[in-house]
């Protein structure tokens, strides 16, 4: 295989960066949709749910099992074989008129992009040579980023704009070029050209646990809070099947079988079981961010969904200058870890600052935050991924890869799954907490009820109704108030996820990677 030079080189820079961004928006695309797919649909915010939870589970499942795939079906093949699935199952789901069919798509989306984000990043370590590498970390690393952040922007102008479905046709014409570009400009690896799939041995029984394993896990993450946990018989039964499936797996993937779907013995690895942790704490971040940002701005201050999206781009933008910064840093040698602990502060500094917000926040309030977000998140994916396998031999480099990218997402489920549910009992409490206050004859309450009884009845209501809507609009207040402290509770929750698990920053191994190695990843199914 020869190493693309000049235009041909940045063509395949594009198009694996493009890929990767359209897997990663719709990850949280949707999420700003909910709403307007199921009053389109005629169905529940509890049933639409399934648009996100189908696409996650699909996704956590291949993940794992890129490394494997990319060695049967040949690297270049796979990938483009799972740009034209997700393409193509893009466009089921914006034909899609019930939420059955809309589950079903979604489902084979997340199939086809479980591969664009691994695939991608083997696809830039291979455009430049190993004194390159760092800047082939730096631009993916972008595209890391930027995706959960374009997804609510882009989603919110598609939803206050355009059909829902939009959000699913915009990647057509994308995949459809990327489709071509690939066939055209990535080359075929030595190793792909003659593949003996006779020879290799699929691991059935390894996949079965897994796919089973890991699919009810998310599931319980994604499901759990909507389904009052332990009270719905299915998120128990799901719980069982991953609390037994799992260890198997483990159990079968070690000692079960010589060629294994997934080999778990890179787990032996100090710099990898630490990182992978650390992984699922930005994940956690990541992921958690995304989520309560935008329901803190449209729930508590009042923004439309192109508001919100729109006061995320320049932290967006300011993480495009930190990531080449950041290549910078580690092509002349600055210390991974280093750079990480200053990462690991802003991230912290971020969720703290969110933590402070009340509802007077204005908009320079969040930009400031979300800048700090991004600096956060440039200065912390690509050392600690890089770090999280720079001790592992090159054959044990792309199992350890695709285990770091499984962590990450199952950080992201962990992170929703927490947040959902921390929100919910934060807000009980709060409630309770509020109308414990209010005591009848208290002048201040009596003057607040009388203010929003007069109002009412300056707009028409009579006096026994104006009395009745005070009192409901009282209740409103007091919900959105202890709707806001959760907010903030969960901000400094996260925060104290990052205070946590600092000190395992200094358990990792600071080591450059070596060009062998580099090489390595270079052919990884990341």
């Amino acid at each position: 295989m020869n190493q693309p030079t000049g235009f041909r080189r940045w063509i395949v820079v594009i198009t694996a960066i493009s890929a990767a961004i359209i897997e990663l928006i719709d990850i949280s695309i949707v999420n700003v949709g909910l709403t307007d797919i199921a009053g389109n649909l005629g169905v529940t915010i509890e049933d639409v749910s399934w648009v996100v939870t189908s696409y996650a589970i699909a996704n956590v499942i291949v993940i794992p099992m890129t490394s494997f795939l990319q060695r049967y079906f040949g690297r270049k093949n796979y990938y483009i074989g799972s740009i034209f699935l997700f393409t193509l199952a893009s466009y089921g789901c914006g034909l899609s008129d019930n939420l059955w069919m809309l589950v079903f798509f979604r489902f084979l989306q997340g199939v086809g992009g479980g591969a664009l984000l691994s695939t991608s990043q083997g696809l830039m370590y291979d455009a430049f040579p190993p004194s390159q590498r760092a800047t082939a970390s730096a631009l993916f690393g972008m595209g890391i980023v930027l995706g959960p952040t374009l997804g609510p922007t882009l989603g919110g102008y598609i939803i206050d704009n355009y059909h829902w479905s939009w959000m699913f046709y915009i990647n057509v014409p994308i995949g459809i070029v990327a489709v071509m570009l690939s066939s055209a400009f990535i080359d075929k690896k030595e190793e792909e050209l003659n593949i003996n799939r006779a020879a290799i041995k699929i691991d059935q029984f390894g996949i079965l646990l897994l796919a089973v394993g890991v699919g009810s896990l998310q599931y319980v993450l994604e499901r759990g809070e909507a389904d009052d946990w332990f009270d719905s018989s299915l998120i128990t039964g799901l719980t069982f099947a991953a609390a037994v499936t799992l260890p198997l797996f483990v159990w079968w993937e070690l000692r079960g079988t010589r060629e294994p779907v997934v080999d778990l013995r890179t787990l032996k690895n100090r710099n990898l079981v630490v990182g992978s942790l650390l992984i699922v704490v930005v994940g956690y971040g990541l992921f958690t961010s995304v989520l309560l940002y935008p329901l803190f701005a449209q729930r508590i201050i009042g923004m439309t969904a192109t508001q919100t999206g729109k006061l995320l781009i320049p932290g967006g933008l300011i993480t495009l200058p930190m990531f080449a910064l950041t290549g910078r840093l580690l092509a002349k040698g600055t210390s991974p870890r280093l750079i990480v602990v200053f990462g690991y502060i802003a991230f912290a500094a971020f969720c703290f600052t969110m933590s402070t917000y009340n509802m007077d926040a204005s908009n320079g309030d969040f930009i400031g935050a979300l800048i700090i977000r991004g600096i956060g998140l440039a200065l912390v994916n690509v050392p600690l991924i890089n770090q999280s396998v720079s001790t592992l031999e090159p054959r044990q480099l792309p199992t350890g890869i695709a285990i770091v990218n499984m962590m990450r997402q199952l950080g992201g489920a962990f992170g929703v799954a927490i947040t959902n549910t921390y929100v919910t009992q934060r807000s009980a409490v709060h409630r309770g907490d509020l109308v414990s206050n209010l005591q009848p004859g208290d002048p201040l309450l009596t003057e607040r009820l009388n203010a929003l009884t007069q109002g009412l009845i300056a707009r028409g209501v009579n006096a026994f109704d104006a009395t009745t809507g005070a009192y409901r609009n009282l209740d409103l207040i007091i919900q959105k108030q202890a709707l806001m402290v959760s907010y903030l509770d969960t901000f400094r929750l996260a925060g104290l996820f990052f205070v946590v698990s600092f000190p395992l920053l200094f358990l990792l191994k600071n080591k450059k990677m070596d060009p062998a190695a580099a090489k390595a990843v270079a052919d990884a199914a990341h």
